[in-house]
């Protein structure tokens, strides 16, 4: 019986695999190849999994039910770390100058969308002038196949918990019905809105608002 295997994923996540990591989130600079990595995550994924099991069990196992629904190929351990590190290399050329930031994270790669590229304040419904990176997003995912997707909406702490959790579920929903639209298979796609639960930066400052005020679409490998 084929198992399925997840490394926890984002830019808020711990790094579980710290040496694994191919590019710095903010320069770009490529650190250390994935490709051995792969296998080293496969001889380690025991133990990966228990640490899972206790950080984020809820999200481990929404996403596995994606996971066994999808239906989608596994990729075997070892080429995990080839398959998305090419992945990785066409998604930073297609949203190169875009404003979204591409972050790698053991083997799952996230992409940053910033609030005020994607959405109006208060809004749900994404800016049109955002729709061509969308697009540039699922000539790649749809090439590789062997992911799937969590769309993640996060908000800043201005506004009340509730309002700013239907905010963030809306706007996940919003970008999760523009991917299946383009063809991204419905099975692939899981959202979640996590209100301001979630920062990464300080809600006290306006610039740390900013960066709170995204959505986040990870991308994990469906591994044996």
């Amino acid at each position: 019986m084929r198992k399925i295997h997840l490394l926890a994923a984002g830019i808020a996540a711990t790094t579980l695999l710290a040496g694994c990591m191919t590019y710095d989130p903010y320069t770009g600079e490529k650190q250390v190849s994935k490709t051995t990595a792969g296998a080293a995550i496969g001889a380690g994924i025991a133990a990966i999994g228990a640490y899972i099991d206790n950080r984020d069990d809820d999200r481990r196992q929404r996403t596995e039910r994606i996971l066994k629904a999808a239906g989608v190929g596994a990729i075997a351990g070892g080429a995990v770390g080839n398959y998305m590190d090419r992945q990785e290399a066409k998604l930073r050329a297609q949203l190169e100058g875009t404003g979204v930031r591409v972050v790698r994270e053991g083997d799952n790669i996230t992409l940053v969308m910033p609030g005020n590229i994607t959405f109006d304040t208060a809004k749900v419904d994404i800016k049109p002038d955002f729709t061509g990176v969308l697009d540039s997003v699922v000539l790649v995912v749809k090439e590789f196949d062997k992911t799937v997707l969590e769309v993640a909406g996060h908000t800043d702490s201005d506004g009340t918990d509730s309002a700013n959790l239907t905010l963030s579920q809306g706007r996940a929903n919003s970008v999760a019905n523009y991917l299946r639209g383009k063809g991204v298979k419905p099975e692939r796609l899981t959202t979640v809105g996590y209100g301001e639960a979630r920062p990464v930066a300080d809600n006290g400052t306006a610039e740390g608002k900013a960066l709170n005020r995204r959505v986040e679409l990870t991308l994990l490998p469906v591994t044996e």
